[in-house]
């Protein structure tokens, strides 16, 4: 039998703006901006996201 092994993860990230905590997805394809301040957290590049704030914790 054959498992269904994601190697994706959803990550906790801290906007360095304002302090807020949310999970984004690791590998995303689109820009994500803080629910509060609407600061860039992760940007895509072209397979993994650049994050552009700070990981508190990776998410299995």
């Amino acid at each position: 039998m054959k498992e269904n092994i994601t190697r994706s993860k959803f990550i906790k990230v801290r906007c360095t703006k304002c302090k807020n905590e949310q999970i984004i997805f690791g590998k995303n394809s689109t820009k994500v901006k803080c629910l509060v301040c609407d600061k860039l957290l992760s940007e895509s590049s072209g397979g993994k996201g650049k994050i552009k704030s700070r990981i508190l914790e990776v998410l299995e």
